[in-house]
This record gives C-alpha cells, structure tokens and sequence, in this order.
C-alpha cells in the first residue's frame, strides 16, 4: 500500500514535468493567435472537428516545439535562477524521453492539421517548428540577432490559423503575422533587460548582455513598438474591421508605445517590467477587438 501510495505522487509529478516542457502558459497566446486568425479568416465556429484540429494542432507543434528548445538548451537553463528548476536542467527528466515527447507532440499536431484542416496549415506550422527549434534555439549562443529571428515563428500562429480556415494566405495573413512579429519584439528586449545578469551567467549575448548600458535595448523597444502603430491600424484601412477596431487600437498601442518610450527614458527594472506585462496584456485586447470589430 506504500509503495503504491507514492507511486501516484510520483506519476503525477512526471506527467506535470512533460507538461512543463510544452511552457503551456507561455503557448497560450501561441493557441490564442492561432485562433484569432482562424476567426479573422472567416473560420467558421461551427465546425468544431476544424476548430478542435486547428486550435489543438497548433498547441501541440508550439508545446513539440518549446519542449525541443529545453532538450537543446538544458545545460545553460541549469545556468540561470529562473530555468534551472526546469525538468531537465533539475534532473527530473532526462534528455532522450523529453526528445521523444518533444517529437510525439509535434508529429500528432502536424497530423491532426494536416488531416483535419488541410496541408497548407500543417506546412506553416512545421515552418514554425523548424525556424524556432534548428535555427532561432541554436543560433540564441551566437548572436543577439537570434531575438529578431525568434520573433517570426513567434509570429505564425495567426498565419497558421488563417491557412487551417481558407486554405490560403493572402496578404491579410501576413498583415496579422507582422502584428505579432513587431509586438514581440518590445516583449522581449524588456524580458532581456530585466534577466540580462541571467543570460550573461548562461553565456547568451542577448542585447543587453553585450551593449550593457540598455540604450540599444531601449532604442529598439521603442522603435518596434512606434513601428507597431501603423500595422495595428491597418486591419481597418484593408477592410478586415471597422472604426470601433481602429480607434480601440489606436489607443491600445498608443499605450504599449508610452510604456516603451517610459522604459527608454529610465531604463529601470521596474518600467521594464510594466513594459513586459503590459505586451502580455496588450495582445488579447488586440485580438478581442480585432475579432469582436470584424467586417
């Protein structure tokens, strides 16, 4: 009876550690994107097995992916406070069966988007997969570039979902791609800034790490968040929304961008911070408006 009695808690804390490696809460606005641009598209709420496909498929490549970027980067995660009680670097799983789950979970969320919205939908996201995992992960030790090119599987997700709803990608598709792709960069030149001694210590050469002083990091928070502007708005000027959209917009990024600009101006941890929860919640709003506001 013991013996079995801790066997359950010892279950349940390797299933929780699989989870962990998929970063679910991080890939809730992955699977939140995804569904904004099936909406966007015109994806119809009724069909639930394409919604259930879509929705869930994309889960599972984004959770293959992040589970992929631990397995890679599991000895400078045991570097830094905030990741080494991660599974891996904390010894809880090891490297082969986290490879296996990081692979099981990205070939059924291929499968399920290929076989249950179409081909097109499934290539995206195993664009998104191999962009995140082969080169942004890998190319995170060599280059503080490795940011910007993280930010375009980052900004899939909409691509993915729209391809799952019409089967192709015209240029609103990727409208709502460089949506995604500009609001990440501010999000996380601040999540670099606050954890700049961390990625210093685990050997990344994120901005801040080698231009210590933060003005290029502050600099292209703003910069990103300005260029953010105009793209936010032009959803309306292409006639996916209306002027409730537009003006909602208008005043969401007018904030994200005040957040920056503060950020520049003091460089601080705390404004860094406001800065990153703000992007969080910055995000959702855009989405909510964009979907509840659509032509």
């Amino acid at each position: 009876m013991r013996s079995a009695a801790i066997a359950v808690p010892a279950a349940h804390g390797r299933a929780h550690d699989f989870i962990a490696l998929g970063k679910p809460r991080l890939n809730f606005l992955v699977v939140a994107s995804s569904l904004a641009g099936y909406a966007m598209a015109g994806g119809s709420t009724g069909d639930v097995p394409l919604l259930l496909c879509t929705v869930v498929g994309t889960g599972l490549v984004a959770g293959g992916a992040s589970a992929f970027n631990q397995v890679i980067e599991r000895q400078p995660d045991g570097l830094m406070r905030r990741t080494r009680t991660r599974p891996l670097p904390d010894g809880r799983l090891q490297p082969r069966e986290s490879l296996v789950f990081a692979t099981l979970a990205s070939l059924a969320g291929l499968a399920l988007l290929g076989a249950g919205a179409n081909l097109l939908s499934a290539a995206v996201a195993l664009t998104t997969l191999v962009t995140y995992a082969a080169i942004y992960t890998p190319m995170k030790r060599r280059s503080s570039f490795a940011t910007v090119v993280g930010a375009i599987p980052g900004a899939l997700p909409p691509v993915i979902g729209w391809a799952a709803a019409r089967g192709s990608l015209p240029a609103e598709a990727w409208l709502l791609f460089a949506i995604v792709f500009l609001w990440q960069l501010p999000h996380f030149l601040a999540i670099a800034w606050i954890y700049r001694e961390d990625y210093a210590r685990a050997g990344f050469p994120m901005l801040p790490v080698i231009e210590p002083d933060g003005r290029s990091t502050a600099r292209q928070a703003v910069v990103y968040a300005a260029a953010l502007l105009p793209v936010s708005l032009a959803p309306t000027l292409m006639g996916l929304t209306g002027t409730t959209y537009f003006y909602g917009a208008l005043a969401l990024t007018v904030l994200f961008l005040a957040l920056a600009v503060q950020f520049a101006r003091t460089r601080g941890i705390p404004d860094a911070r406001r800065l990153f929860f703000g992007s969080i919640i910055y995000l959702p709003l855009l989405w909510i408006l964009m979907i509840a506001n659509r032509i």
